[in-house]
């Protein structure tokens, strides 16, 4: 097992506007929102109807397969809305949220002395089990099952990402905390990884196994770091968390309370002071957005990293599990005869007519323009450049697309999550949706293999 990982193949995205390293509270939100869509296996049954009045913890919905497995509300308030779209699917659960904010009281709990069955009680019922997600399928962990590992990473690589050092630091003891809880569920290890020239508080933590990460991203995915360490199996399952939801798990712990609370980075070329914020899972995104103020207005306005994110609108919410909100140009514009010109102020892992190869320390300022239109797959081998997995990737994406699960499962896919692909999404000269295509495969193996 190797104790200090480092990734060759990939590709760093430095871009213009990296939050700066301070942090001020942000203007509190007057409606938070819970998407269901954020937890991926799990089919919501609601709990909290509209006009109900909840506290933060409470339940707002549980999944029709285990109704033990709940999703709470992060602020006190009002249920106003239940968005709901086809075939009454639901989209969002809106709160309103009081001036003053109560939160239901789950006790205190002395970690040690709790059982296994005692402590995943307690997490389900309080709501913190969500943050626990599962490899294979990339989806929230069925507590079921017990993992042969635990992985947490602390070495964000993603463009514009949260400084993980910066947003953990003075929380080391919620943090020892939940990862004792953690060390009970599993009868493995509990790996913790952190950047070799990094400060993080995770490194000096008890009752883990410590690695130490370098190379371009995607060296902070978690499955490039689990493909290292321990590769999963067939039959073999993990579970994953990542580090701001461990302060939440063990506040909870401490307090008995569901603080749902984080530290959000705003950054972004059209941001005109990005900086961290502190605020709330499922904040609305202007709250945050707006006390920074804007370049521009034709702005795209992300929850997440600019590659896994989604597009929210400055009247979206801050998604359950993203730390940081980009704000990029939006890039509708066309540029005339963009083809057949060197250029120099866009990146690519080609050294074809793309010249970013010579300022390795250069930032961009890049928009959303895809510079081309959706086409077959072409075969370039710009793939296996930034993909760090001893896997095919190509031959994995048809293989999704064809829906051949013996394919599937022998190049590679219970390794694998969505955000892997993120990567040679970006250098595709195809313009195909690899993430939605490793999706729709993942959940076809849920349907067919369980």
């Amino acid at each position: 097992m190797s104790k200090d990982i480092r990734i060759k193949r990939g590709l760093d995205i430095k871009l213009v506007g990296e939050a700066e390293k301070k942090t001020s509270t942000a203007t509190k939100s007057n409606v938070y929102a819970i998407r269901p869509d954020d937890f991926h296996g799990i089919i919501p049954r609601v709990i909290a109807k509209e006009g109900a009045e909840v506290k933060a913890g409470q339940p707002l919905f549980h999944s029709k397969a285990n109704e033990k497995l709940v999703v709470p509300s992060p602020v006190s308030g009002e249920v106003v809305e239940i968005v709901r779209g086809a075939k009454r699917k639901i989209l969002l659960i809106k709160i309103l949220a009081d001036k003053e904010q109560q939160y239901h009281d789950f006790g205190t709990k002395e970690v040690a002395s709790l059982e296994r069955d005692e402590l995943k009680n307690h997490l389900l019922a309080s709501g913190c089990w969500p943050f626990i997600k599962q490899r294979p399928y990339d989806i929230v962990a069925q507590p079921d099952t017990t993992p042969k590992a635990i992985f947490i990473s602390g070495y964000a690589t993603a463009p514009l990402a949260a400084d993980l050092d910066y947003v953990l630091a003075g929380k080391e003891k919620e943090l020892q905390t939940a990862i004792d809880a953690l060390a009970k569920l599993t009868d493995g290890a509990v790996h913790v990884s952190v950047g070799k020239k990094s400060n993080s508080p995770l490194a000096s933590l008890n009752n883990i196994t410590l690695h130490t990460v370098s190379g371009p991203h995607p060296a902070g995915n978690v499955s490039a770091q689990i493909a290292k360490i321990d590769p999963i199996n067939k039959g073999e399952t993990v579970w994953v968390v990542n580090p701001q939801e461990l302060i939440i798990i063990g506040e909870l712990l401490l307090t008995g309370k569901f603080n749902a609370e984080r530290t959000v980075a705003l950054a972004g070329s059209c941001v005109k002071n990005p900086q961290y914020y502190t605020s709330k899972i499922g904040a609305q995104v202007s709250s945050i957005v707006y006390d920074s103020g804007l370049k521009d207005n034709d702005v795209r306005v992300i929850s997440g990293d600019v590659l896994t994110g989604l597009d929210v609108k400055p009247d979206g919410h801050l998604g359950y599990y993203h730390n940081t909100i980009s704000v990029i140009p939006e890039g509708d514009d066309y540029e005339f005869f963009g083809w057949n010109k060197p250029v120099f102020n866009k990146i690519s892992s080609s050294r074809a007519l793309t010249f970013s190869w010579l300022f390795p320390n250069k930032k961009y300022d890049l928009d959303t323009n895809t510079n081309g239109e959706h086409r077959a797959f072409v075969v370039t081998g710009n793939y296996e450049e930034v993909f760090p997995f001893e896997i095919y990737p190509l031959q994995l994406l048809k293989a999704c697309l064809v829906q051949d699960l013996d394919a599937m499962e022998q190049l590679g896919m219970y390794e694998i999550a969505p955000e892997d692909f993120a990567l040679t999404e970006f250098v595709c000269v195809s313009k195909q949706p690899h993430q939605k295509i490793i999706r729709d495969g993942l959940d076809l193996m849920i349907k067919e293999i369980g």
